[in-house]
């Protein structure tokens, strides 16, 4: 697929020197930069919250990519989108009958909304959903680390919800995204790949970054 997205995960970049990680994925040709927010209660990890998106946006000439790995993300959708995230993407699993109300509340402030399921969560489980999104976001590893092996298995849910989805729909694959995983993804369907640890590990952003397309 020519229009792969490549959303480096700035979860595995240099904390201390945020600025200057975005600036090189950006001179390596990112498409989008991925923020993991995670609360320490949906997932086991801690990471930053709506003040840092909005430091982020002011170095940042690409769209921030954030993925809310948190509990009752409703609470949470005017803070990031107001500190200037351009996709917003909550957990399934975190929300359940409140899904469609999230979706709604996103798109009112004319970004695009993402839906992310974990490796357990069946595709059928956001069909009634799939046509008011903009993105799934398929887990393949258990969301809250960084590093993990890639579970081929969740990558397969590609398949499954292409049968159903709109044409246009954005499907991104996250965890244990290298050079393989990323051609697997690919020839299953997906257009939008997260990967943290490959690119910031590889040496060479911008060769990672090509190896993955």
């Amino acid at each position: 697929m020519d229009n792969i997205i490549i959303a480096p995960s700035i979860l595995s970049s240099d904390f201390s020197h945020l600025a200057d990680e975005i600036k090189r994925l950006e001179d390596g040709n990112a498409d989008w930069i991925h923020v993991d927010v995670m609360d320490g209660h949906f997932v086991p990890n801690l990471t930053i919250g709506a003040p840092v998106v909005k430091s982020l946006k002011k170095v940042s000439n690409i769209p921030l990519d954030v993925h809310l790995m948190i509990s009752n993300p409703e609470n949470y959708i005017k803070d990031f989108a107001l500190a200037g995230s351009d996709i917003i993407t909550f957990h399934f699993e975190a929300a359940k009958e409140k899904t469609e109300d999230i979706i709604k509340h996103i798109k009112s402030f004319n970004i695009k909304a993402g839906v992310s399921i974990k490796p357990k969560t069946k595709p059928d489980e956001i069909k009634p959903y799939i046509n008011d999104i903009d993105l799934i976001l398929i887990m393949t590893v258990e969301p809250g680390f960084g590093g993990q092996k890639f579970m081929s298995d969740c990558a397969n849910k590609i398949i499954e919800i292409k049968s159903f989805a709109k044409k246009d729909l954005i499907i991104e694959v996250d965890g244990g995204i290298n050079k393989e995983t990323a051609k697997y993804c690919k020839e299953l369907g997906a257009n939008a790949l997260v990967a943290g640890n490959y690119v910031f590990s590889y040496g060479d952003i911008k060769e990672a970054i090509k190896s993955l397309r």
